[in-house]
């Protein structure tokens, strides 16, 4: 069973946000949810929401398929953030000149994983 979760738009740079992926990549699910709670990181947050949506969509996407999943035994198979759109500003500087800059935006990536279950046994009436 695998799922993903994507959040984008999200106001960080790609750079910062890949310093907090690397500590969850390979790691247990719930373990890295504890993780991620106790980094100091502003990013930490938004990646924590997108892990734990991966995880619903795992348990939903399970669901679908008459199947269980076993959450304790999901993983962070793959976890990256990619470039969003750049928006582009300009700060003033001295002697009426102006210095441009620009604001980054990435787009994060979860993927969780974990063993295949079995069909779930229909309820008996």
């Amino acid at each position: 069973m695998e799922a993903r979760a994507e959040a984008k738009y999200i106001r960080v740079s790609p750079r910062k946000a890949r310093l907090v992926l690397d500590l969850i990549r390979g790691k247990n699910a719930g373990e890295a949810l504890n993780l991620l709670r106790f980094t100091k990181k502003r990013v930490a947050h938004e990646v924590g929401k997108v892990l734990r949506s991966a995880i619903a969509n795992a348990e939903s996407k399970a669901e679908a398929k008459a199947e269980t999943v076993d959450v304790d035994s999901l993983y962070v198979s793959a976890a990256y953030a990619n470039d969003g759109p750049r928006g582009k500003r300009f700060r003033p500087s001295p002697m009426g000149r102006a210095h441009p800059y620009q604001r980054r935006t990435s787009h994060i990536v979860v993927q969780v994983a974990g063993e295949e279950t079995t069909k779930a046994t229909p309820p008996v009436s």
